[in-house]
């Protein structure tokens, strides 16, 4: 089969490559990304479904699989249009990038009209790819979010410093207006001279936490010892390959 026409695409998603390469082995997985019966036998030879918006049903056969860095799979369209199943073929790599994985896309096509009309649609695929790998790394995304702000009412030196070790990386930076802190040690000198300087006030968590691509939004509210709202306001977190928080900035409201 000739395909001299091809499309590539590389994209670096901050998280385990064993945790990237499960959405290519887990049928369930696999239609986080592609949509609802989208499905894949993980094994050469194995049938390959994917499920497109508008009725599109793309199907393939997995050619070859080596995890938990190779998958490549044929490609084409159950109507046959533009090309038919078997016509086209994809070939993911993934690749170790510290703690992040670089995953490299390869899509061989038989024209380049088809190539073409590829080049938008695996931008926004491997958008939505990211984002479900994402989604699965942070799942826990407001627990950190409540013990971060828990922190903050956290007095004891020893539990507050066992505390960020869970939730954040040892070099995480915090910015607001009040604050240009690295580092978890001198974070939680920061804390305790909060609580020195405005002592009772707590953070509470208002609303739902917002999470895309691994940067997470949740508003706050800080209240003081007679439960009034002294203060509103939205904080940024950049979250890490292993779950935990990277960075905060915070905004006042």
């Amino acid at each position: 089969m000739s395909l001299p026409y091809q499309l590539d695409r590389i994209v670096t998603i901050a998280a385990p490559r064993e945790t990237v390469f499960s959405f290519f082995t887990d049928s369930a997985r696999w239609a986080t990304w592609w949509g609802a019966g989208s499905t894949i036998d993980p094994t050469v030879g194995g049938r390959v479904v994917i499920k497109l918006p508008g009725n599109t049903e793309v199907g393939g056969e997995v050619l070859e699989l080596h995890a938990p860095q190779h998958l490549c799979f044929s490609y084409g369209y159950a109507s046959g249009k533009p090309f038919p199943p078997g016509a086209s073929r994809v070939t993911i790599r993934l690749e170790e990038a510290g703690s992040a994985t670089r995953l490299h896309l390869t899509h061989e096509f038989p024209d380049d009209a088809s190539r073409h009309e590829h080049v938008q649609g695996w931008r926004y695929q491997l958008s939505l790819f990211s984002n479900a790998v994402l989604d699965v790394v942070h799942a826990q995304a407001s627990d950190k979010v409540d013990a971060w702000f828990a922190l903050w009412a956290e007095h004891d030196t020893a539990l507050r410093g066992a505390a960020l070790a869970r939730i954040a990386s040892p070099a995480v930076s915090f910015r607001d207006r009040y604050s240009m802190i690295d580092g978890t040690s001198d974070l939680s000198e920061h804390i305790a001279a909060g609580q020195r300087f405005m002592p009772g006030i707590v953070l509470q968590r208002r609303g739902q936490v917002r999470h895309c691509q691994g940067t997470v939004i949740a508003d706050w509210a800080a209240v003081g010892k007679e439960g009034a709202t002294i203060g509103t306001g939205s904080n940024v977190f950049m979250m890490g390959a292993d779950g935990r928080i990277t960075g905060v900035t915070g905004f006042w409201g």
